[in-house]
């Protein structure tokens, strides 16, 4: 057992990528393709290096990722944060600001391996609790977080079929966008910030905080060709973005923003429709619209509204003894006064503030 040097990083991307398969099926023939897909499997964009680099670089969290050898060769990682939070204390997190983390490994006796080690970690450094974004549950002992759903879909083989393939209404917001509100869609790498202005913008009206403009720029550096960055104009003036990252056979939208002055003009659809569009066009299998949290209503809704299906996520945690698991989730009572005041806040105290909290809430 070992923690990550720069010497294992190539290894340790290899075996990511190779775990990289979503669960419960998307096609016919979704089954494991090699021994490192037995635990742990599912979206492994947030298991490699690019990630970590980013997260570190922009909020200065300590990197504990844990991999397992066996005659030389990875057999199993767990990637995790240490992140000290003004909020909670101190925390392991598996992985901060993603939708999975967890334990990847060949077999279970190594994935048991890697979660006694990081339990060892989490009594012996006082920490109040070991966070484990896995896609499905695999440790037994360990209590599930069930307020998170991912959502995920096959994409259709040509391009002519994404229309049909959205639920007709859903396609008819993205293709009145496009055709009657005269709409278009840039993929440019240089429409970065303006596609974070208007992300900052949908969170604070969501009374949310937003990451930092830096996290945004470290990620499209650090994942040159494995990203998309796309933005929605009406003339001149932007009305909605994506950010998005190419992994494997999936296309992930992560970051999205809109100005919801102009929310009638459907630009948030047509970010989707583009993309899924765009998806197709390179050739990838999969759609992976990430994850909500059951209680968020509005992007819950979003995602079924455009025909993806919700997914219990797997997440588990341990708490030392002694310790009490925090609460930072937007949905906490304690957050609800708070939030409501970050709505009306201006975007010029919302944008640096948010960027500041973010370091202690890993959501």
């Amino acid at each position: 057992m070992h923690e990550l040097t720069p010497a294992d990083e190539s290894a340790w991307d290899s075996y990511a990528a190779g775990c990289h398969r979503m669960p419960d099926g998307y096609d016919e023939d979704d089954t494991p393709t090699n021994a490192a897909s037995a635990v742990g499997y599912g979206n492994t964009f947030f298991h490699t290096t690019a990630w970590m680099t980013s997260v570190r670089d922009t909020f200065g969290h300590r990197p504990r990722y844990l991999h397992a050898q066996r005659d030389g060769r990875i057999v199993g990682i767990l990637p995790m944060f240490e992140v000290r939070s003004l909020l909670a204390g101190r925390l392991l997190v598996s992985v901060p600001y993603a939708v999975v983390g967890g334990v990847l490994a060949d077999d279970s006796a190594v994935a048991r391996a890697l979660l006694d080690r990081a339990v060892e970690m989490a009594d012996r450094d006082g920490v109040c609790c070991l966070d484990l974004r896995s896609t499905r549950p695999i440790h037994d002992d360990l209590p599930i977080n069930d307020s998170y759903v991912g959502f995920w879909r096959r994409l259709p083989d040509r391009v002519e079929d994404v229309a049909t393939w959205i639920p007709r209404k859903a396609r008819a917001v993205g293709r009145h966008a496009r055709e009657r509100h005269d709409l278009r869609v840039e993929f440019d790498d240089r429409h970065l910030r303006a596609v974070w202005r208007l992300y900052s913008r949908s969170m604070r009206r969501l009374g949310s905080i937003n990451y930092p403009y830096r996290f945004f720029e470290s990620l499209i550096s650090n994942t040159p060709c494995e990203h998309l960055v796309s933005l929605v104009l009406d003339g001149d003036q932007p009305v909605a973005g994506l950010v998005s990252f190419l992994f494997q056979d999936a296309v992930i939208p992560y970051f999205a923003g809109c100005d919801e002055r102009v929310n009638r003009l459907g630009g948030n659809h047509l970010a989707y429709l583009s993309l899924m569009e765009r998806a197709v066009e390179m050739g990838f299998r999969v759609f992976d619209f990430g994850r909500s949290r059951t209680a968020n209503s509005g992007s819950f809704n979003f995602k079924k509204f455009h025909g993806f299906t919700p997914r219990p996520l797997g997440y588990q945690y341990y708490v030392p003894s002694g310790r009490r698991r925090p609460d930072l989730t937007p949905s906490n009572p304690r957050y609800r006064v708070g939030r409501k005041l970050w709505r009306r806040l201006p975007l010029w105290a919302t944008r640096p503030m948010g960027a500041a909290l973010s370091k202690h809430i890993p959501g």
